[in-house]
């Protein structure tokens, strides 16, 4: 198990205070990542090809395209909208 002294150092190098709560649950918590670290470092990877789950970059986007909505279902959703000018919905400033 991790002591508190080294949790205490990691702390310090991350500039956080800990309780003494706090302290003991990730004295437990970091103990157990570590502890699951080294269980990972047993397993036999050796007949892995690692080639095989790389695959050719590619976009996963779609190219943009202009759907055409009937006049009726554009006229009803600008009437439920809280604010137009010109024809347009008027939305906050994002930028």
């Amino acid at each position: 198990m991790i002591s508190k002294e080294e949790v205490k150092h990691i702390a310090k190098l991350a500039r956080i205070e800990l309780t003494r709560d706090e302290l003991m649950r990730f004295q437990k918590e970091l103990s157990l990542i570590l502890d699951y670290i080294e269980q990972l470092k047993k397993v036999d990877v050796s007949k892995v090809d690692l080639k095989k789950g790389l695959t050719k970059s590619h976009s996963v986007t779609r190219e943009d395209e202009q759907i055409k909505k009937p006049i009726e279902e554009i006229s009803l959703l600008m009437d439920l909208a809280p604010e137009k000018k010109d024809n347009y919905l008027k939305t906050k400033k994002i930028l």
